[in-house]
């Protein structure tokens, strides 16, 4: 690697780079005295061999802390969760909201932004959000007595997760003649602006018939720009996911197959419950959970993640 003076304007690495230069009058000086002196040489080549060995530790110093800042641009900037009734009927409905609450409440415990989307949609933006709710996606279930159930039955009610990231590059390229959009009020709090004018905004992907619609900035321009940003995350996961089912025998060392229809875990309100299918393991006190109390769960998937021990499950619990 070599020293570039664009290395002083970064903030990172302006200090390092300070010294670099600094070294570098050193060696030119040392140089200089040996023309000047040639009883100074060997003194002076010494001090060169030196300068030059020190010079090179800071490239390196250099090197690696760019490499992390690029590393880092790469990672997810934030992370979309959508969140899909499935079967169950109303009840499904019911448990999907109950999620959406419950990541909301989480994400808020970990000081993360979040921003409603729709009814059913969250964006989350912060430190490790990504890394902590990757591994969310598939099918949620739950087993429990209604409030409308007079007979006492345990109803067994679903929903799906996508957990979807959004790039700050992202690795697709939508072209515009393959949108359709329409604009619409927007409901809801907001004010007269809100309610009079067309502020509302759903893009439809042909190709795929992906569509997103985004109604919680105060306008239109906002609300398509938010709309084909996670618009670019759901065909984004559509087309990973895609893949995935392709080679799902080869990934027995992931979560699963990162597909929505797989089934990851179960909320068992008579026995009070919470257990990852993938981890075949169980946490209680499912009020706390279902507050937001996630952590214990999120952890232990972290550390499987890094061990390697985890399964895709599809057995009942």
């Amino acid at each position: 690697m070599e020293y570039s003076p664009e290395f002083k304007k970064k903030y990172e690495t302006a200090f390092l780079a300070g010294e670099y230069e600094r070294l570098q009058n050193e060696k030119e000086s040392a140089h200089n005295a040996s023309v000047a002196d040639p009883e100074l040489t060997a003194i002076a080549e010494e001090d060169i061999v030196r300068i030059s060995a020190r010079q090179e530790e800071l490239l390196t110093e250099i090197q690696h802390i760019i490499q992390r800042e690029e590393e880092t641009a790469e990672l997810p900037m934030a992370i979309v969760l959508e969140f899909r009734a499935g079967a169950g009927g109303d009840e499904a409905t019911i448990f999907a909201k109950e999620l959406r609450n419950m990541y909301e409440k989480y994400a808020q415990s970990r000081a993360w932004r979040v921003h409603i989307v729709d009814e059913l949609t969250l964006e989350i933006t912060g430190t490790d959000a990504y890394e902590a709710l990757r591994y969310e996606t598939g099918v949620h279930r739950v087993q429990r007595v209604p409030l409308t159930e007079k007979s006492g039955r345990i109803h067994t009610s679903t929903a799906s997760i996508a957990a979807m990231p959004i790039h700050a590059k992202p690795t697709i390229v939508i072209n515009p003649a393959d949108l359709d959009m329409e604009f619409s009020r927007s409901g809801g709090a907001g004010g007269q602006n809100v309610n009079k004018v067309e502020t509302a905004v759903r893009l439809i992907h042909k190709p795929t018939g992906i569509d997103v619609r985004s109604s919680s900035e105060r306008s239109q321009q906002a609300n398509r720009e938010k709309a084909l940003q996670i618009l670019t995350a759901k065909i984004e996961h559509f087309t990973e996911e895609k893949e995935a089912k392709k080679y799902a025998a080869k990934r027995k060392a992931q979560i699963g197959t990162g597909d929505r229809s797989e089934k990851i875990r179960t909320y068992n309100y008579l026995q009070d419950r919470v257990t990852d299918h993938r981890l075949k393991q169980s946490w209680h006190n499912l009020p706390k959970i279902l507050a937001g109390g996630l952590e214990p769960i999120i952890e232990a998937l972290r550390k499987a993640v890094v061990s390697g021990g985890l399964t895709s499950s599809e057995e009942e619990c």
